[in-house]
């Protein structure tokens, strides 16, 4: 016995659109009913960090396109940078070692990773603190590879990129007597 042959439809007439559609799209099933709620994706399944040199070419594209929320200056010794809307008078005072100091970190011999991690911890706590101008001492990089402040450029990174800069309004040079081009005053959020 030959299995059953499937009707065939009528062609549908130029003005009946529903007709139009059903023999466009053809025979359909339904869909089964599934789960109502759409679980979180675990943790594990999230895409991997930028590395380090993503940031930075990141912030150096932000920067080229006039993006980059804060304004910076540097040199070879020198580094600075502020909001843009911060009172040019509290930068000042930054900027000559004005502000009391009510903390410091220093990041002296550890690793890049290290550093990262320690400045974040200390920024957080001295913010919950209620502390409003801290000291961070990077190093000049003279035992560094080549001398290459590693450290202090990856500060100036970290006070204006990410997670860290979420609390800083401005950062500049520490005074001689305060560490000089090896230190950093930041001056956090209220």
């Amino acid at each position: 016995m030959d299995p059953p042959k499937p009707a065939t439809r009528p062609a549908p007439r130029e003005d009946d659109e529903a007709a139009q559609f059903l023999a466009a799209v053809g025979e359909v099933q339904p869909v089964k009913q599934g789960a109502r709620r759409v679980e979180p994706a675990k943790k594990d399944t999230l895409p991997p960090r930028a590395d380090e040199d993503a940031e930075v070419l990141a912030q150096l594209s932000e920067l080229v396109a006039g993006q980059a929320p804060f304004d910076l200056s540097d040199s070879d010794e020198f580094i600075e940078g502020h909001l843009p809307a911060l009172d040019p008078r509290l930068l000042q005072k930054l900027r000559a070692g004005e502000i009391a100091l009510q903390g410091h970190v220093d990041l002296h011999g550890l690793t890049r990773e290290e550093a990262k991690g320690a400045l974040q911890r200390f920024v957080l706590a001295s913010r919950q603190a209620g502390k409003r101008c801290v000291l961070v001492v990077h190093g000049r990089g003279l035992h560094s590879k080549d001398q290459i402040p590693v450290l202090k450029t990856s500060v100036q990174l970290w006070l204006t990129r990410g997670r860290i800069a979420r609390w800083v309004l401005a950062f500049s040079t520490a005074r001689p007597h305060d560490g000089g081009a090896g230190a950093v005053y930041v001056l956090l959020r209220r």
